[in-house]
């Protein structure tokens, strides 16, 4: 290691990388990261916190309208785009120097600079115009928005990144995509008043979560006005002389909107990175492949994160890079779980979910139980909004064990976090029962579902 620059390199600066370099700095490394935007990645700058932000402020209207049924008279409100937009850029700017100066205050060199890999030990940064060298080179570059191209009028749309920071907000929006960054600005941008449309090619949004949650989340989406059209796609994009869009969907029908958003997956950011070069193996979508310690096929060179072929989220990086540090420079080689991992949905009302989905237990089980309770939430009652909260258990019948814990409704996300914990343990649907409830909350209803709703026998609903 002595004949390196450093101990560990890292190329790119957001939460994993960022927590691995802090950590092995800490742990006496010599540690540079090289992050080419802003320190804090996709999470902190352009993605999961000033999506939450813009989460908070859409939901003001309802709560306002709700205040009435509890004896509130709120006035007529009134709401400024760039007011939220500067906010957001405070709190964006204060977390970026903290990532920052975490690595900095554990010993750790930081750079702002494109980072390029010249060999399996060596690494060039552009705006510093030097190549340094490194015994470890962690890759954490994370993904971007998938675009496009072959859409005609494409250069017209925008994707999430630019969608924080319009100058102004639209009076009407068509977002493309069916998946979670699809739906939770469809949410976000109805919230705040614009008229939303949700296109998405598949059959029901949400693909990857349980059918009874997305029945109900489009179901309620629509209640209170998105629309959502399924079966559907984009075939070309023009812009009029006013500045607004028209857009030719494959049925043949036309909407004129301000903005269209992309929201159609998202791509591991390797293009020019010198990857090929060196050697480093990528999957069909350009994705790093790493093995189950996040070790590429040059044993030197380590990827985590969104980069990889692997789970893209946010904890999950995190986790992958403390696994990387007790691999790499603990003697511990630690391989990341990335079984039974809890996620949220920040749309309105929010998805919690952990576990198995009930078409996954039903292909996996021969014999399956569904809890599932569906009901006002008191919140609602006296309000007056017609509101559904759903919530839903998938239990193996033979085991007892609980597959999968399902949420739709207020403060879902914060259950879902709890609920990882009991189904990562193992524990069974008995230990559910016996633990008594907390009244009055609607997440008692996940411990008070004592008889089955229906169960799944060979794959025959009994």
């Amino acid at each position: 290691m002595a004949g390196y620059d450093y101990d560990l390199f890292v190329i790119g600066g957001g939460s994993g990388g960022v927590r691995a370099a802090r950590v092995a700095a800490s742990l006496g490394k010599r540690v540079a990261i090289a992050e080419e935007y802003r320190y804090g990645g996709t999470c902190v700058i352009r993605g999961c916190v000033p999506k939450k932000l813009y989460v908070y402020a859409s939901q003001f209207p309802e709560h306002f309208t709700d205040a009435a049924g509890y004896g509130w008279t709120v006035p007529e409100a009134s709401f400024d785009w760039s007011t939220l937009v500067a906010n957001k850029d405070k709190e964006i700017a204060r977390l970026e120097a903290i990532y920052k100066r975490n690595v900095e205050g554990a010993g750790g060199e930081t750079f702002h600079s494109r980072a390029v890999l010249v060999d399996r030990h060596a690494v060039y940064l552009t705006a510093e115009d030097r190549t340094v060298t490194a015994d470890q080179i962690l890759i954490a570059t994370g993904g971007r928005p998938a675009p496009h191209p072959a859409l005609s009028g494409h250069e017209y749309c925008i994707f999430s990144n630019e969608a924080f920071d319009l100058k102004q907000l639209p009076k009407a929006i068509m977002i493309e995509g069916g998946g979670y960054i699809a739906v939770e600005f469809a949410n976000i941008f109805h919230g705040l008043g614009v008229e939303t449309t949700l296109v998405y090619r598949g059959q029901e949004i949400l693909s990857r979560f349980d059918t009874d949650l997305r029945r109900s989340l489009h179901e309620t989406m629509e209640k209170k006005g998105i629309r959502i059209l399924c079966h559907a796609v984009s075939e070309w994009v023009r812009k009029n002389p006013d500045g607004r869009l028209d857009v030719l969907l494959s049925g043949g029908q036309t909407l004129t909107v301000d903005q269209v958003m992309l929201a159609i997956g998202r791509i591991p950011n390797t293009e020019n990175m010198g990857l090929e070069g060196v050697g480093v193996e990528l999957g069909k979508t350009g994705a790093i492949v790493v093995d189950q310690y996040s070790r590429t096929n040059i044993d030197n060179i380590w990827a985590i994160g969104d980069v990889t072929h692997r789970v893209q989220l946010t904890p999950v990086a995190i986790y992958e890079a403390m696994c990387f540090i007790e691999t790499a420079f603990k003697g511990n080689p630690t391989a990341p779980d990335h079984d039974t991992i809890a996620t949220a949905v920040f749309s309105q009302p929010e998805i919690g979910t952990v576990g198995l989905s009930e078409d996954e237990a039903v292909k996996r089980f021969p014999d399956i139980e569904v809890y599932r309770a569906s009901f006002r939430p008191m919140r609602h009652t006296l309000s007056g909004r017609d509101e559904k909260m759903l919530m839903k258990l998938v239990v193996n019948g033979a085991s007892r064990k609980v597959l999968g814990a399902h949420i739709l409704g207020p403060d879902a996300g914060e259950m879902a976090q709890l609920l990882g914990i009991p189904l990562k343990a193992g524990l069974t649907k008995d230990d559910f029962d016996r633990t008594m409830a907390v009244h009055p909350t609607a997440a008692e209803e996940l411990v008070t579902m004592y008889k089955p709703t229906y169960r799944v026998k060979n794959g025959e609903r009994v």
